[in-house]
């Protein structure tokens, strides 16, 4: 069965199904919903303040529209539900006023405020005496929740189920069948069997992460690594020609790459370091080491500002060794002669994007790559690499500390290092929370940093003014910076929904200080070094995660100049109080961890293959805990049933 044989699937329904990430029948069964609703009808005698209300009646009065602000509005109206009237407003869905006529029946959901309903939802239609569990799946502007349910009841009737989960393992755990399952998690029909269907669900995708990563870390151990020579001596005498002092840590992390790189087996290292801590030292160090013992090295970089970033500082190291960049910019001509060059290896190190292990690039003998782990070395670019004969080491650099017990079990194919301490002479930023009344503080503060000819981030939570959020944007935020600075300071925007090369002129124009006040939404690059910089300004920070926010922070604070975060926010301010108690990532992502879970510190760009529908690492962790067990006992029978063997060969290469 195809999407297009389903019904009311047309080609325009198919075309924004894809825009959805829906493919396949495959994709669109398992795409669950993310929470459920039991639509009841409230008792209002018993419905206290701020309780959810859902409640049916005749529309009694035409609806009123008060607009305010920039397209906001908010409509009034009053309902009869029989034993009284309610009065209902409902937060700009204006352009439902025609919809709602005296004398028709009408479902308002929402909470009891002051005696009236602020609603979230309107239904046009009757509530059902009964109760109904209904499934809510996130929607897109094509098509919405109900149209979907409508999609996947129609294709799971026929829909024949892969069970990746061993048979003994179902009865140790007794879990029920896997179509069952399916059946029950998009039409509910007991709240008993959900959570088993939920439970094996989110089992399968555990198991099947930790088989895989278990499968890596089995293969990592049988591979020989290159064969290298090099005198600790020599590694030193690079260290002490650096102008600064490495930390204990960092000195640890370089012991820990020399151990593998002289070593028998192939190195698959993560060096974890918090903001600021000298990660890209200790990775020229290793590029070093690689070039003492005759192979080539690669850095790649997530985007092109960080990769010229990257080039400009290794040559200050290494100004005898032949050292080039190539990215998506740059002219044909040239990367043909850098290709060339490289393939007779007349160039040691090469520094880039993702261009750098594109089809055409041929290495000689290429013996490390490294790579930001927000972008890891993937399963395409190690295939691509070994289709050429190509088994290099490989390290990766995250600045997102995890927890030590998270990280041995969701990196358990890496070793890992971590970089905790700072390195010597960086002052503390200061981080101080500040609510909107204090805004004019805030302004302040910014006019002196302006005057001392120091540069601004302000960072907003949307990238575009949205009508159904009050949160601030990069544009109405520029306005106000404009306003409050303009005669002193150039201010510019930068967001994701901006094409790349846009991005790359606008952070390149800031580094070089053409720009005094950067308003951006999230997407300004980790690791990139603008010393000029010495305030981030964080609107709405509640909205972010403390891993977030920490991450954020660490854009200012480059250099020997004090440094300072603002955090804005009128909510949340015990939560984001220890952003202002310490400046230690370890500790933050810890607090992180036990506040939101793993969501902010996991997102896909930094989970490799983690892309879980249902499970989540802090709340399931024990559910983790047993599958890294039973994947390990299944690889140790190699039984392996035909559906497993099949996935993981797709990625993994199991034979």
């Amino acid at each position: 069965m195809e999407l297009n044989d389903i019904k009311k699937v047309g080609p325009k329904t198919l075309t924004y199904l894809n825009n959805m990430g829906i493919t396949t029948i495959d994709e669109l069964i398992n795409y669950y919903p993310y929470r459920y609703e039991i639509i009841k009808r409230s008792n209002m005698d018993e419905v206290k303040e701020n309780d959810k209300v859902i409640i049916d009646g005749i529309v009694e009065s035409n609806p009123t529209i008060f607009y305010y602000g920039k397209r906001k509005n908010v409509m009034n109206f009053r309902i009869n539900i029989g034993a009284r009237l309610l009065s209902v407003s409902i937060y700009n869905r204006g352009f439902l006023k025609n919809k709602i006529i005296v004398g028709n029946y009408i479902t308002v959901i929402g909470k009891l405020n002051k005696g009236k309903i602020v609603a979230t939802d309107i239904r046009f239609s009757k509530l059902s005496d009964k109760a109904k569990v209904e499934v809510i799946y996130h929607e897109s502007n094509k098509i919405n929740s109900k149209e979907l349910s409508e999609f996947i009841n129609d294709a799971i009737k026929d829909y024949k189920t892969v069970n990746y989960i061993p048979d003994y393992l179902k009865e140790k755990y007794e879990f029920i069948d896997k179509y069952e399952a399916l059946c029950e998690i998009h039409n509910p029909t007991s709240s008993l069997k959900l959570k088993k269907a939920i439970n094996l669900l989110k089992y399968e995708e555990l198991f099947l992460f930790m088989l895989k990563i278990n499968k890596l870390k089995l293969n990592r151990q049988k591979m020989l690594g290159l064969k290298r020579k090099v005198a600790k001596e020599e590694v030193f005498k690079f260290i002490e020609k650096i102008p600064f002092e490495l930390t204990k840590d960092q000195l640890k992390a370089v012991d820990d790459i020399y151990k593998d790189m002289t070593c028998e087996n192939r190195m698959n290292r993560l060096i974890q370091g918090d903001v600021g801590s000298g990660k890209t030292i200790v990775a020229f160090i290793a590029l070093y080491i690689n070039y003492l013992s005759g192979y080539q090295g690669a850095l790649m970089a997530p985007t092109e500002v960080l990769a010229f970033q990257h080039f400009e500082n290794i040559k200050k190291y290494m100004q005898d060794i032949n050292i080039e960049i190539i990215t998506g910019s740059t002219k044909k001509q040239e990367k043909e002669k850098i290709i060339e060059r490289l393939k007779n290896k007349e160039i040691d190190i090469i520094i880039g994007t993702h261009a750098l292990f594109s089809d055409d690039m041929k290495y000689n003998n290429l013996g490390l790559v490294i790579t930001d782990e927000q972008h890891r070395f993937g399963v395409n670019q190690r295939a691509s690499l070994k289709n050429k004969g190509i088994t290099p080491d490989i390290l990766y650099l995250s600045a997102t500390p995890i927890p030590r017990t998270y990280a041995l079990t969701i990196y358990g194919d890496m070793d890992i290092s971590n970089i905790k301490t700072v390195p010597n002479g960086k002052l503390e930023i200061i981080t101080l929370l500040k609510k909107n009344s204090e805004i004019k503080d805030v302004l302040n503060m910014m006019y002196t940093e302006l005057k001392n000819n120091h540069q601004i981030y302000v960072i907003a939570p949307l990238a575009l003014e949205n009508e159904e959020s009050d949160l601030e944007d990069v544009k109405s935020l520029k306005d106000k910076m404009n306003k409050a600075f303009s005669k002193i300071a150039n201010i510019e925007i930068m967001h994701g929904k901006m094409k790349q090369k846009e991005k790359d002129k606008v952070m390149n124009d800031f580094k070089k200080g053409y720009i005094n006040i950067l308003v951006s939404t999230t997407v300004i690059e980790v690791g990139v070094d603008v010393k000029n910089a010495t305030m981030i300004v964080i609107f709405d920070s509640n909205r972010f995660g403390l891993s977030t926010l920490h991450q954020l922070r660490g854009r200012v604070g480059r250099n020997s100049i004090q440094s300072y975060c603002i955090l804005i926010s009128d909510q949340e301010k015990e939560r984001l109080k220890i952003m202002t108690e310490t400046n230690d990532g370890f500790k933050i992502s810890e607090e992180d961890f036990r506040l939101r879970g793993s969501g902010d510190l996991f997102g896909n760009r930094q989970s490799g293959d983690m892309n879980f529908k249902l499970a989540d690492i802090k709340r399931d962790f024990k559910m983790l805990l047993l599958a890294k067990e039973d994947s390990l006992e299944y690889l140790e029978k190699k039984e392996f049933n035909e559906d497993i063997k099949g996935i993981i060969n797709n990625s993994y290469n199991l034979d």
